[in-house]
């Protein structure tokens, strides 16, 4: 789940977490109402009905309709819809627990193969050796051209066989070469073998 997928999720819940905002989508589910209408049925002040719809808006749950010198709010189907599209796909919700279990694996890997910053041994297998090849990626700016000697540099500061990592970069793609001079990919290029 991207970042401001996950954001909206968050914000959504925060928003809905309050017994009177979800009254008031209860009953503007129902029927338009204006601001007086809701302050008597809630038995709240219009001021605080004010702010619980300006919440509610910010999600565009809520549209308001003016008429005169009163608004109307009532619910905002369509953006009900899209959300639940968007964020409370099944697909969406299932990404969360992945990238939270991939990350707790990549932490793992990490702490099994890296000793004091030093990598101990290059991983046999391509699922754990991508992950350090990721790690070690991160050694270098994107947009930066680095000549073999200063690759083998950064590299040998982590492991001794830095031809072997260097060939790795390469072939997950972490990393391209051309005439000598090796540049950072961006991370969408990224192969996992």
């Amino acid at each position: 789940m991207e970042n401001q997928e996950l954001q909206t999720l968050l914000s959504f819940f925060k928003a809905l977490a309050n017994e009177s905002r979800l009254k008031l989508l209860g009953l503007l589910a129902n029927r338009e109402c204006s601001v007086e209408e809701l302050a008597t049925l809630l038995e709240l002040r219009e001021p605080t009905i004010s702010h619980h719809l300006a919440k509610l808006k910010e999600l565009k749950l809520v549209k308001m309709r003016p008429e005169g010198n009163t608004h109307w709010y009532q619910l905002n189907t369509e953006a009900l819809t899209q959300l639940n599209q968007i964020v409370f796909s099944p697909a969406q919700l299932a990404s969360l627990v992945t990238e939270v279990e991939g990350q707790a694996w990549e932490r793992k890997i990490l702490s099994n193969f890296l000793e004091e910053g030093r990598l101990k041994e290059i991983p046999a297998s391509r699922k754990k050796r991508w992950v350090i090849l990721k790690w070690l990626v991160g050694q270098f700016e994107e947009g930066v051209d680095y000549p073999e000697r200063s690759v083998n540099e950064i590299l040998q500061r982590r492991h001794p066989d830095c031809a072997t990592l260097r060939r790795e970069l390469i072939g997950y793609q972490f990393m391209q070469r051309q005439q000598g001079i090796y540049r950072r990919l961006p991370e969408e290029t990224w192969q996992i073998a």
